[in-house]
């Protein structure tokens, strides 16, 4: 039983999955989309969906910092909608306040340069997302 965890961007989409026994989040891969001409990724997703036999997808939710969801939220919630439309596998909205600021911290503290961090920053953000889903539902 593998889980996947993404971080949904209007650019980029970080892809994290977890190991068999759903106790590790391991970054795979930053995929490009482009929210603006509707080119979402989505046949890339399903490949990765079916070869790594993913059977829930945990997606980031960005909420305000007062708990509301605004229009990046919506537009995350409408790609999980998606996701279960066009692969038929469970998805869970995780909330997402600050993990991208946490990923971006833990590069800077093992001093990965600016350009590096840049390619992947989303791939960790997506490791977080899933890491903090895996922690919870472990207790």
């Amino acid at each position: 039983m593998r889980i996947m965890g993404l971080d949904v961007g209007t650019k980029t989409v970080g892809i994290a999955l977890s190991d068999e026994l759903g106790w590790t989040a391991q970054g795979l891969e930053t995929l490009k989309i482009n929210e603006d001409e509707n080119e979402f990724g989505f046949e890339r997703l399903g490949k990765l969906i079916k070869e790594y036999n993913v059977d829930k997808v945990v997606v980031g939710l960005p909420k305000n910092m007062n708990g509301t969801i605004g229009p990046r939220g919506e537009a995350c919630q409408r790609y999980a909608t998606e996701i279960e439309n066009l692969f038929g596998v469970p998805t869970i909205l995780w909330d997402e306040r600050l993990t991208t600021m946490a990923a971006e911290r833990v590069l800077l503290e093992a001093d990965v340069s600016r350009k590096k961090r840049k390619k992947v920053i989303d791939k960790m953000a997506a490791v977080m997302i899933l890491q903090g889903y895996l922690n919870s539902s472990m207790r």
